[in-house]
């Protein structure tokens, strides 16, 4: 049988996280001041919307708009469990140089992009998301919803700010013992977070969050080899502990910190 279960995190500058799994009825009918981006991981999810009922199944994604009236319920007789992003309009018309927040007619659908975009930010669920990986996920949002909606092509990003992220970058790079906060980089590039965070990937080819991540990693990785303790690592490259460590870990190197240092201790 299945147990209803909510986990909800604190929102925080725009963003707020939820998983859920019902086995049954979910929600009445209801509305959100935000948009609501989802991913479906198993079974049916059912919802009223727009005048029609609508289903999203297993790795399916839906959008579902600020002030929009929907409910949901378990679909086909079975359970299902799904992960949301509720992202604040305003910040979503920040993260596109001022435009209006796109209008995205298509409710449910495939759409890996988004997909992936969600999944990393429920990758430390529920330990709150550091301030840089809160910026990626909204500005990558709000690209891909923009790319999705009807309102037409945007407008010009403008040259590349190379000096700018330039500069960020070798800041993230001496400080790969700490988490870097969102108002240190804009104070640095003079440019505001989303900007910032399109250019540094234009130039970079990643996110200033995953960039600085991937430093603090390499940093843990040097300090495992050199018979530092997994937690003294993991403290000393600003990770909250060592599962924080060894979950990030894993997923940029395809090997646990453990294993990495046995391994490397060898011969």
């Amino acid at each position: 049988m299945i147990v209803d279960q909510i986990r909800l995190d604190r929102p925080t500058s725009g963003l707020q996280r939820l998983e859920g799994r019902f086995g049954g009825h979910a929600y009445d009918l209801h509305r959100h001041e935000t948009y609501g981006v989802g991913l479906t991981l198993y079974g049916v999810q059912q919802f009223h919307y727009r005048g029609s009922l609508r289903a999203s199944r297993a790795r399916q994604v839906l959008v579902l708009h600020p002030d929009e009236a929907h409910d949901g319920h378990a679909g086909e007789g079975a359970a299902f469990a799904y992960r949301m992003l509720y992202l604040d309009p305003a910040a979503v018309s920040q993260a596109l140089d001022g435009a209006s927040p796109p209008h995205v007619a298509e409710a449910v659908g495939h759409d890996p992009e988004t997909a992936k975009v969600i999944e990393e930010a429920f990758m430390d669920f529920p330990q709150p998301l550091e301030p840089l990986a809160v910026d990626a996920t909204i500005g990558r949002l709000a690209d891909l919803l923009a790319r999705r909606g009807d309102g037409g092509p945007r407008r010009s990003r403008g040259s590349l700010a190379l000096r700018a992220v330039t500069q960020v970058r070798d800041f993230l790079m001496a400080e790969s013992h700490r988490v870097v906060g969102s108002d240190e980089l804009e104070r640095i590039s003079g440019l505001d977070r989303f900007s910032l965070a399109r250019h540094f990937r234009s130039v970079f080819g990643t996110s200033p969050h995953r960039f600085q991540v991937g430093q603090r990693l390499m940093r843990a990785q040097s300090m495992i080899v050199e018979g530092v303790a997994l937690s003294g690592a993991a403290a000393a490259a600003g990770f909250a502990d060592q599962s924080h460590l060894t979950r990030h870990f894993a997923d940029r190197f395809g090997i646990t910190p453990g294993r990495w240092a046995a391994l490397s201790r060898r011969g």
